[in-house]
């Protein structure tokens, strides 16, 4: 990182190997903004922005309403080029000139329409509505509302031998006598292309809005810059879409740099402790033989709420880093709910055949327990959940029924998820233990949500989303005081089934 930020400067500026700004000669400027449907500008430009007095320590933004061309209107793209040349001569004809070519559009998938499910009418005018072919997964072009300007203000000099080679493709230089010079260094901020700011483009968009904004850089957060933004067209070349490395873009662009190095300390320590949760949790399950003093249905739920969290990111069509996590997540819990419940499948062919394991006195008496807190949280859970979706039914907009149930049901499970870890602590409060539970992970598990916490003032979130990350702390320290309450008792068994004051057995042997 400190490789990335600091540059060598050259140690003698009257050498001829260094290379010297040519901003130091205060010239006059103006920025030229021209759109075009090639890069190379064949077939015509057309000038949107001229700033003739252009003061480069002065950052501005300026709303511009561009034309769009038929060749655009028709699932075609349209480049902007800006050039940054000397004032009063044609950036053409100027031989000083640096320019820039981004893309102002790009492909998407279009979003699907969200009608009244009960409005039967709106539901046929959407259908009336879209064309013969053009489904929802043809990628459509989308208009980038926002162009980010930078220039480098800081007027550094180069050493020739120790040229950072990010820089190099940025930096245009020109013989002045016998000392080289550079032309400013102009960039274009395209981790600020952001998927919230797309516009989708159709045969009716005539005209578009497009806001252009300016601002100086150093040096040192342009090299930055430069690294972030090779990392995210790596990923595009991988496979990644648009709305796949939005979700990068945000870490960098909303928010702040103190704030970003803050979220890479404790991501750091996020992973390590996913990592050490997953592994003792794990090899917890894989040893349980027993479900004395466990919840079976707390089990139960957390494998359906990971589930229908699972199915709505797939439904929402979110990134894939968060898509695999939730993915991997919901094997494992299906993984807990075989060996919780004893499952056993037997295939007869291709027809499988599931045979359940049965419960000792123990474990039937916890099961009692368990079935006595469900019995009283169904009378405050079930109307909850079952008003919420009917009152999503009558007042929002879904895509299809099954967006509504999957909606409905990942609102169920993050607004009273919560109410799901209270029947563990009903079984603690009658066994008047915790022996039983995985402490190990537990903990881990733990760091983590108080990681979480931080994440939420950090991270953009839903405020569902946020809101769950405050609630587990209250259930974590109730089962803190429920630690402290039941002290661990030797003679009682352990979640192995083992009793530490149990004589091993075997044969005697003499010393």
């Amino acid at each position: 990182m400190y490789g990335i930020v600091y540059t060598k400067p050259c140690e003698d500026p009257k050498s001829d190997n260094c290379i010297s700004p040519y901003l130091t000669a205060k010239p006059r400027l103006q920025l030229s903004v021209y759109t075009s449907v090639k890069q190379n500008a064949e077939g015509g430009h057309i000038l949107i922005l001229r700033e003739e007095d252009f003061d480069l320590h002065s950052k501005f933004e300026r709303q511009v309403n561009i034309t769009l061309p038929k060749k655009t209107r028709k699932n075609g793209t349209l480049f902007a080029m800006v050039f940054v040349h000397q004032a009063g001569v044609s950036p053409w004809q100027d031989q000083r000139q640096v320019h820039q070519v981004t893309q102002l559009t790009t492909y998407m998938l279009p979003k699907p329409p969200e009608v009244s499910l009960i409005a039967g009418e709106e539901e046929q005018k959407a259908k009336e509505q879209q064309k013969p072919g053009t489904g929802a997964d043809r990628p459509v072009s989308h208009w980038r509302t926002r162009l980010t300007l930078n220039i480098v203000s800081e007027e550094f000099v180069f050493d020739r031998s120790a040229l950072p080679a990010d820089v190099h493709r940025y930096l245009r230089v020109y013989q002045n006598g016998k000392k080289m010079v550079y032309l400013p260094l102009l960039f274009v901020d395209e981790l600020s292309n952001r998927v919230k700011d797309l516009m989708e483009i159709n045969s009716t968009t005539t005209e578009v809005p497009l806001t252009i904004s300016y601002d100086t850089i150093s040096l040192g957060r342009l090299r930055f810059w430069i690294h972030m933004q090779d990392a995210v067209y790596s990923l595009q070349h991988f496979g990644f879409t648009e709305k796949d490395t939005d979700e990068i873009k945000a870490i960098f662009v909303d928010t702040n740099l103190y704030f970003l190095g803050l979220t890479f300390f404790v991501a750091t320590f996020h992973l390590l402790f996913d990592f050490l949760a997953f592994k003792n949790d794990i090899s917890f399950w894989k040893q349980k033989k027993s479900m004395v003093g466990m919840s079976s249905k707390a089990v139960l739920w957390r494998c359906f709420s990971t589930i229908v969290i699972f199915l709505y990111l797939l439904d929402e069509q979110t990134s894939l880093l968060v898509l695999i996590p939730a993915g991997v997540g919901s094997i494992i819990e299906v993984w807990k709910v075989k060996k919780a419940f004893k499952i056993q499948i037997i295939w007869k062919g291709l027809r499988p055949t599931f045979l359940f394991g049965k419960s000792d006195e123990s474990e039937r008496r916890t099961e009692e327990y368990d079935t006595l807190a469900m019995k009283y949280l169904s009378y405050l859970l079930y109307p909850l959940c079952i008003g919420g979706a009917v009152y999503a039914l009558v007042y929002v907009k879904y895509k299809s029924w099954y967006s509504w149930l999957i909606n409905s049901s990942v609102n169920g499970v993050y607004a009273f998820g919560f109410l799901f870890m209270l029947p563990q602590l009903f079984v603690n409060y009658k066994l008047k233990s915790v022996a039983h539970l995985p402490w190990k992970a537990f903990m881990y598990k733990a760091f983590n949500t108080f990681i979480d916490d931080v994440f939420a003032f950090i991270i953009t979130m839903p405020t569902s989303h946020r809101l769950a990350c405050f609630r587990d702390d209250v259930v974590f320290l109730v089962y803190l005081y429920q630690r402290w309450l039941y002290p661990v008792d030797k003679s009682r068994m352990n979640e192995y089934g083992v009793s530490f004051d149990e004589k091993p057995k075997g044969k005697n042997h003499k010393d």
